[in-house]
């Protein structure tokens, strides 16, 4: 900045004034920055700059420090917010690697388009003043976590010991001695796990059992924070140790949305006092952050896939029928009109790129972003069966609303249960917030490095940005998202058969899976039937890439109790087959006139052998 003979005592920001969108923003920012900075629209003050172009005054607003030194776009705005509790923003924009690229691109984005965003600003933007408060949110976003965590130790437990147990599919003690064997002693940094200590059946048990009852203490707020650590790192010890059997992104993602609740919880030991603190402000927006890189990333890898079945609206006359595990309302949705499904599939781009933009607007955004998102997982969680991945969504889109929305959704009687007009915040401590100081800037590197990686050109990313990255990527902090990027358009279907004379073949029943032809799908979330969801996998590709099944093929001719336990039933309770197969199909929901004939749900035709007949080698 050039010389001038009078340079503004406080710092001035300089906007547009003809523009609708500029000036109801530094309305809504009057409420949150320091008093002592000044704004003007740049046509009173423009004739005071004469360096800056009225090309530059309309692209960006621009700031003027108290030392004359300017400042504009994304970077003007969050050194605006300095004296805010927002004041991490420009920490991040100065330290953290990519996000101000990020930054200065949305910005750019948002300017260009200002008829439209200020269209949308009048119809979301807050009105009053009121800050909001978390006291109610915070509490109840814990108890859904909580039951999320619930959820998921109960339906592993009941299940563990057959696909990782000693005489599991894919035994965890035998994978924790090759990993010791290569290492030389146990690598805690590179492998967390309890489990080093033992990963007998017993000890599985033990976990997914002690997790499960840990759960049950979050919603009594006793020593909060521990139980919490607890959780997570008694999951992540079973995602470590659980193969292809607990590499879903639902695990990942209940992983990473522990990991944040340790520094969201009240950092306190005895109950009776979770609702009267307010949850720290960067934490709740790195769960926002979260929910929206879910999102998004979905939509954004639909368009880089290049997948035709995204690109021309055809996705949806596909997905109802080879999803891993449909319901019976998927045959249903399966049925209705080509050009329904393909409006259906623009919504889905709608609400996977378009609404969670409005994560970062305003209250009133965010209450209709979660009254969309909620009601697309609920379509989802009817149409198919996804695990706890809708219960888990739909606790972090809590996390949207404040207390005053989510009591607006109360019934009476709930919101008397839950009153807190008595409320007195009681302040952080002072350690936690220190920890969340540390923690905001780690997710961020993080996050964004993900990103980089998924999206963008991981070889430009320096060698010690990656190092640091693989080191604490090992405790699965962040998540890598994007469901269905390539839709499968045909339904490869696996069934295993035994044969006690290699002649007569009887097949084994999934609970789940599709089989016999006139059984309708079903529900099961938010139980996960992990080997009926990795048999879909493992029908895409053939043995060779999916080692797993003939481990599980094996188990089956020796009749082990905990794998069959897996199973439906077994058409050899009395002994084991000699031989076993696996038979590969091509399965097809029916159509209206099919299932009124036959009354089967789906057809399937026969297409080659999986895996060719085997049998147990015998000792000479």
């Amino acid at each position: 900045m050039s010389d001038h003979e009078d340079l503004p005592q406080k710092p001035l920001l300089i906007y547009d004034g003809d523009c609708d969108f500029c000036r109801r923003w530094i309305a809504s920012w009057n409420r949150l920055k320091d008093r002592s900075i000044r704004h003007a629209p740049y046509q009173e003050v423009a004739d005071q700059f004469p360096e800056i172009s009225q090309v530059e005054f309309k692209s960006s607003v621009h700031l003027i420090d108290e030392f004359g030194q300017r400042f504009s776009g994304a970077e003007a705005v969050f050194r605006l917010l300095l004296k805010t509790r927002y004041r991490w923003l420009y920490w991040a924009y100065e330290k953290v690697p990519g996000f101000s690229t990020v930054s200065e691109f949305v910005y750019g984005f948002v300017a260009r388009r200002r008829s439209l965003f200020s269209f949308i600003t009048r119809l979301l933007l807050s009105s009053g003043s009121k800050e909001s408060t978390y006291y109610l949110t915070g509490p109840i976003f814990l108890l859904a976590l909580a039951i999320c965590y619930l959820t998921a130790f109960l339906s592993l437990a009941v299940q563990i010991e057959g696909l990782v147990g000693e005489q599991g599919i894919l035994p965890a003690q035998s994978f924790l001695d090759r990993v010791e064997q290569k290492f030389g002693s146990p690598p805690l940094w590179k492998l967390p796990t309890v489990f080093w200590l033992g990963a007998s059946d017993k000890a599985l048990r033990l976990v997914c059992y002690a997790g499960a009852m840990l759960a049950l203490l979050v919603p009594f707020a006793v020593a909060t924070p521990w139980v919490l650590f607890c959780l997570w790192f008694l999951y992540l010890s079973c995602f470590k140790i659980g193969g292809v059997f607990l590499g879903f992104q639902w695990d990942i993602l209940l992983l990473e949305a522990g990991f944040l609740a340790l520094f969201f919880s009240p950092w306190t030991l005895l109950p009776g006092r979770a609702r009267q603190v307010q949850p720290p402000t960067p934490v709740l927006w790195l769960y926002r952050w979260l929910l929206f890189r879910l999102m998004f990333s979905s939509g954004i890898v639909k368009l880089k896939s290049g997948d035709t079945a995204w690109h021309d609206l055809t996705a949806l006359q596909f997905h109802f029928e080879t999803q891993p595990l449909p319901s019976w309302a998927g045959w249903y949705a399966h049925q209705l009109p080509d050009w329904t499904l393909s409006a259906m599939v623009a919504g889905v781009f709608f609400v996977q790129l378009v609404v969670p933009l409005f994560i970062f607007v305003s209250r009133r955004a965010r209450f209709l972003v979660f009254i969309i998102f909620v009601g697309f997982q609920t379509l989802i969680a009817v149409t198919g069966n996804y695990g706890f991945f809708n219960l888990l969504t739909v606790a972090l889109c809590l996390l949207l609303l404040d207390d005053s929305q989510l009591k607006s959704l109360m019934p009476d009687s709930i919101k008397r249960l839950v009153s807190y007009s008595a409320i007195v915040q009681t302040p952080e401590s002072k350690f936690q917030k220190i920890s969340v100081q540390i923690l905001t800037p780690v997710i961020l590197f993080l996050t964004i490095t993900m990103l980089v990686f998924q999206f963008g050109d991981r070889t430009k990313v320096p060698d010690f940005i990656k190092k640091a990255f693989g080191h604490m990527q090992s405790f699965q902090l962040v998540g890598n998202y994007g469901l269905f990027a390539v839709m499968t358009t045909t339904r490869p279907e696996i069934i295993i058969e035994g044969s006690a004379d290699g002649k007569t073949w009887r097949a084994y029943s999934f609970h789940w899976k599709p089989g016999p032809l006139d059984r309708a799908p079903r529900f099961v979330a938010p139980h996960q039937p992990r080997l009926d969801w990795q048999m879909w996998f493992a029908a895409l590709g053939n043995y060779k890439s999916n080692p797993w099944i003939l481990n599980f093929m094996t188990q089956l001719l020796k009749g082990t109790k905990q794998v069959n336990g897996l199973l439906e039933g077994n058409p050899f309770s009395n002994e084991p087959p000699k031989y076993i197969r696996a038979v590969l199909y091509r399965y097809h929901f029916t159509d209206w006139k099919d299932k009124e004939q036959t009354g089967n749900w789906w057809k399937r035709k026969r297409l080659s052998l999986y895996v060719p007949s085997m049998k147990l080698r015998t000792r000479s």
